[in-house]
């Protein structure tokens, strides 16, 4: 027990002396999570409280027009800007930047007249389908109405334009809806329709509402913290390779693993208490970008981390994620040749194994090919378990199946350890 309190010591001096080996391992995680959740919460916060500036360019001079840029204006999801009805593409682009809009819709000038000659065919058809006389009039071959142009800047993302596209369809397909209802009322009862009564037919749609499944029973939604704080924990885990397996590197070039053969103590010890040391360095790293997410977060107006329910599961995953990280890093040392090579391939692979394993991009959003070399990754199964527990309120018993795929490849990076360290006569 001496020779390892001896040996623990005198890792832990060698790290003290690593000053950007420590910044690497707490300042940049700290300095990343914070950053990256800011980042997202924002966006979040775009879609869900804060309204996208829209330039609205209307060529029409109708009645209808009018009512579709009043029904934008009142989804809530953004706040409209009126610009000259004579723009064009450049000018519109100009409009766009003055009025810091990412968005710009032209309505076309034939908005309005399209849209009634259409109420107008679908309440003729209605009235015939019913039975009743129809207008008499000569019918006019209806024509598609001309769509509207949403510009937008290159550098907004996909998804939100997708959920912008939907927003104003519906905006679309309400003031369609209310013109045809009011041509096939007026059709019927030769007066204009109530107010009253329109609002009630438009406006009384079932609600939907949102409500989170988990696994513990709690309703509380995931946010912005909740998602980043253990994806970036994982990461800053899996960083000690910056540090530990250049330390490794160190001793095997220096020829300490062979002078530790010539001691009467076991080589075993001397693995064992770099594997302590650095396993605790790791739940140091857990310990305190978890406190930020609690404490520090509501400072900065981020929301504050919700720790799982099943406490003992967490700190079972964050010991089995931090001794994977730490296998992983001492693998990479046995089988570099020098420093520089164990820290360019091993920031590297981590920045892959990162980007696959689903703490860059989520795992169900990757084609099926990649999602099935995702389970390959270890910090894969490290966030599906960090997941669990934070996000679906899962307890250690859900989580198990996330945590023995983390165990096996901690196994196969210390069996390829004991490998390389024998090929090179080092035990």
């Amino acid at each position: 027990m001496f020779k390892l309190w001896a040996s623990i010591v005198k890792d832990v001096r060698i790290l003290l002396r690593d000053k950007v080996g420590i910044s690497l391992m707490f300042i940049m995680p700290v300095i990343l999570v914070i950053v990256v959740t800011l980042i997202q919460n924002s966006t979040f916060q775009l879609m869900n409280k804060n309204k996208l500036t829209v330039v609205v360019c209307n060529q029409d001079a109708g009645k209808l027009s009018k009512q579709l840029t009043s029904t934008i204006n009142k989804i809530g999801m953004f706040k409209v800007v009126r610009a000259a009805s004579n723009l064009n593409e450049q000018q519109m682009g100009d409009a766009m930047h003055s009025a810091d809009a990412m968005l710009a819709i032209t309505i076309p000038p034939d908005f309005s007249a399209k849209i009634e000659a259409k109420a107008k065919s679908s309440s003729n058809k209605a009235l015939k389908s019913f039975g009743l006389q129809a207008d008499s009039a000569k019918e006019e071959k209806l024509t598609a109405p001309t769509p509207l142009i949403l510009h937008y800047n290159p550098s907004i993302p996909e998804s939100i334009r997708f959920s912008v596209n939907g927003a104003l369809t519906s905006a679309l397909q309400i003031v369609e809806s209310r013109e045809t209802l009011r041509t096939l009322y007026f059709a019927i009862n030769e007066k204009e329709m109530p107010e009253k009564l329109e609002q009630e037919m438009l406006n009384g749609k079932a609600e939907i509402k949102q409500v989170p499944v988990s696994k513990g029973g709690s309703i509380t939604a995931p946010n912005a913290t909740q998602h980043n704080v253990p994806a970036w924990t994982i990461f800053a885990m899996f960083f000690i390779i910056m540090s530990l397996s250049g330390s490794v590197v160190r001793e095997k070039v220096s020829g300490s693993f062979i002078r530790l053969k010539t001691l009467p103590t076991n080589f075993a010890v001397g693995l064992l208490s770099k594997q302590i040391t650095y396993l605790c360095v790791t739940l140091f790293q857990a310990l305190v970008i978890f406190s930020l997410g609690l404490w520090f977060f509501p400072y900065i107006n981020l929301p504050a981390l919700n720790l799982p329910a099943d406490i003992f599961g967490l700190v079972l995953v964050t010991v089995a994620v931090g001794y994977c990280a730490v296998s992983y890093a001492i693998c990479v040392g046995v089988f570099a040749h020098t420093q520089e090579q164990a820290n360019g391939f091993g920031a590297v692979s981590i920045v892959i194994l990162s980007a696959i394993g689903g703490l860059m991009v989520p795992s169900f959003a990757m084609p099926g090919a990649l999602k099935t070399i995702s389970s390959l990754s270890p910090l894969h199964w490290c966030i599906e378990a960090y997941y669990g527990l934070f996000l679906e309120g899962a307890g250690l018993k859900d989580v198990v199946i996330s945590i023995i795929p983390l165990v096996g490849i901690t196994f196969v990076f210390q069996a390829l350890t004991f490998i390389g360290l024998k090929r090179k006569n080092l035990i």
